[in-house]
């Protein structure tokens, strides 16, 4: 499996860190210190399915492809307007596509699970060409009135088309059963025979468990993608690493010894997306000419379960 074509986009509105602090107990000082977020695009006057259409039409345009011609769709999304119809079968007309698709729910590690279901598929011989696109509004989970999330999290979508090839090497999931680290609790219908019904919560992050689990998690699950794909950590070209937290990039990078300009970052413009921050910095990445061919990336996520995800590509064209 290889990727043959990139897109993104977000949100028109940049809030900054000075704009937050108008309205929450914080400043820019703080929030930088222990985030690195200077400002994140939040979505305003555009819908999360406009960003998702947007994504998604850029990367097929980059791969050469028309939406008929692709043979799957698989779309990462946590939360949106619509608890059904899937996301994939909302786009499917938007971006002219005929085939068939699935919704996946893997919290911010949603995008390297969509690649390991894609990869699958085409070995299987199930498909040749697949869309992945990740779309997220995690703004929408948070309380807005209180700092502790609201400072982090932002909108946005990244999309990938998929083709046959050699280009990935291997990849390894991980899941751990912690959920009262980090969850988002809708409030379900009514019903007359509910006995124990409970309102919705809005996100709740247990941020220093959230940062212990992510930096240990993330290093292990890199060493051993890295092993299965015979290759040390000084043979990556770029670890694409879940915008979430400069401070979790670092102390990762730290603990495999590798240099800084090899964990690029752009959570200081865009905040954390969840399972669209590394389709997103891939997108740039490709854009500004950052990214040849030969190139050995390693990718690395983690999100609510508790789960985690690693894989390692080679670049193809």
């Amino acid at each position: 499996m290889k990727i043959i074509g990139t897109g993104s986009a977000l949100p028109s509105l940049a809030v900054t860190n000075n704009d937050l602090a108008s309205f929450l107990d914080t400043s820019d000082e703080w929030i930088t210190e222990r985030t690195g977020i200077k400002e994140r695009r939040l979505l305003s006057t555009e819908t999360l399915y406009d960003l998702a259409e947007e994504a998604a039409l850029k990367a097929l345009k980059a791969s050469g492809l028309r939406g008929d011609q692709l043979d799957f769709i698989i779309c990462s999304n946590v939360a949106n307007r619509f608890i059904t119809p899937g996301m994939n079968c909302i786009l499917q007309e938007k971006i002219g596509a005929k085939c068939a698709g699935l919704d996946i729910n893997v919290a911010c590690a949603g995008f390297i699970n969509a690649l390991m279901l894609a990869d699958s598929m085409m070995q299987a011989g199930r498909a040749q060409h697949i869309l992945i696109i990740c779309a997220e509004e995690p703004s929408k989970y948070c309380n807005w009135d209180e700092r502790d999330t609201s400072i982090l999290f932002a909108d946005g979508a990244g999309a990938v088309v998929l083709a046959a090839g050699d280009g990935f090497k291997s990849v390894h999931l991980s899941m751990t059963s912690n959920k009262d680290v980090l969850y988002y609790e809708r409030c379900m219908e009514k019903t007359p025979f509910e006995k124990n019904r409970k309102e919705g919560q809005p996100l709740v992050m247990r941020g220093r468990e959230v940062f212990r689990m992510a930096v240990s998690q993330s290093t292990k699950d890199l060493k051993v993608a890295l092993a299965e794909a015979g290759l040390k950590p000084s043979d990556v070209t770029y670890y694409l690493m879940h915008q979430a937290n400069k401070r979790i990039i670092e102390s990762v990078r730290t603990l495999l010894d590798e240099p800084e300009e090899k964990f690029p970052t752009n959570i200081e413009k865009y905040g954390n997306t969840s399972s669209a921050s590394i389709p997103i910095l891939l997108d740039e990445m490709l854009a500004a000419g950052k990214i040849h061919k030969g190139d050995i990336l390693a990718m690395s996520a983690f999100g609510a379960g508790f789960v985690s995800a690693a894989c390692v590509m080679q670049w193809m064209y």
